[in-house]
């Protein structure tokens, strides 16, 4: 099954998908939260009794609105690995991001006004299902709900200020999530083997493979729950293969006014504008 959480002139809420048409569900009203904990199970899509809308009329909002926790994971693909100049870690490096730092797709990716070093890393997702701790490897792929998109804006000069990266990766509205949510009975195991980019307008960015990834989705799972207790809703990001733009010579940062573009197979496509900081703050105090 696929989804979409957003909202249209007539409803808003979760949108069962099929194609290019989209179904909204019966009583679900916010996001895809109460249809996990409710065990995600969902009508046939031509039973649903809704009217059917065209995807691209939803204004699409977080798949999960107030996640516990946001785990990203860096370092996963080792010409990423290299061309950032680190050494291949023997352990994930992971960081958090806290909810004032994402936005759902569409909306727009804000530079800062103290840095122009905004960077993009497409990154495959995955959004709790069940919950868990000391979650085995061969059990992990069951605590996944279902897999998306995500672009890890990061703000390079503030990430290198000291030796955790929470400052470049936390910026207000600089991570976008979505729009589509798979179940993993669409994709294959792990997700593994699916082409992901990242590109503005014809200039491709970054391309590679999920089968490149070091930590597989499971064995991340797996080691994230061995020191928190993983909850359903949780975003884990599983980190971006090579390309970024501060490895780039010269270095390619992303510019007000342009469009950026993060896809994975069989997921979608997730599309952000490019503003300023400072254009944002002068329409709020019009």
């Amino acid at each position: 099954m696929r989804f979409i959480v957003g909202k249209t002139a007539d409803a808003a809420g979760v949108f069962a998908v099929q194609g290019d048409a989209a179904k909204k569900l019966p009583g679900a009203d916010s996001d895809l939260l109460q249809l996990i904990e409710d065990g995600g199970t969902v009508p046939a899509f031509d039973t649903i009794d809704a009217a059917p809308v065209s995807v691209g009329a939803i204004e699409p909002a977080l798949p999960i609105a107030k996640p516990g926790k946001i785990i990203c994971l860096g370092l996963n693909y080792v010409d990423h690995i290299k061309e950032g100049g680190y050494d291949v870690p023997e352990y994930p490096a992971l960081f958090m991001r806290g909810r004032n730092s994402i936005m759902p797709a569409g909306a727009p990716m804000v530079r800062p006004s103290c840095s122009e070093k905004l960077d993009y890393e497409v990154e495959l997702m995955l959004i709790v299902g069940k919950g868990g701790r000391h979650i085995r490897e061969e059990d992990a792929l069951d605590h996944v709900f279902g897999y998306t998109l995500f672009n890890d804006g990061s703000v390079r000069d503030y990430q290198r200020k000291t030796h955790q990266w929470t400052p470049g990766k936390n910026f207000d509205d600089t991570g976008a999530i979505g729009p589509v949510v798979v179940t993993p009975d669409e994709l294959p195991e792990g997700a593994t083997g699916l082409k992901i980019e990242s590109r503005v307008g014809d200039e491709i960015l970054q391309s590679a493979t999920t089968s490149d990834m070091m930590w597989s989705v499971a064995r991340t799972i797996a080691t994230i729950s061995e020191y928190t207790t993983l909850e359903s809703g949780d975003y884990i990001a599983m980190g971006t293969p090579p390309g970024v733009g501060h490895a780039k010579t010269p270095p390619r940062w992303l510019r007000p006014g342009e469009t950026v573009e993060v896809e994975i197979e069989g997921i979608g496509i997730c599309a952000n504008p490019i503003v300023d900081e400072a254009d944002v703050v002068a329409r709020t105090v019009q």
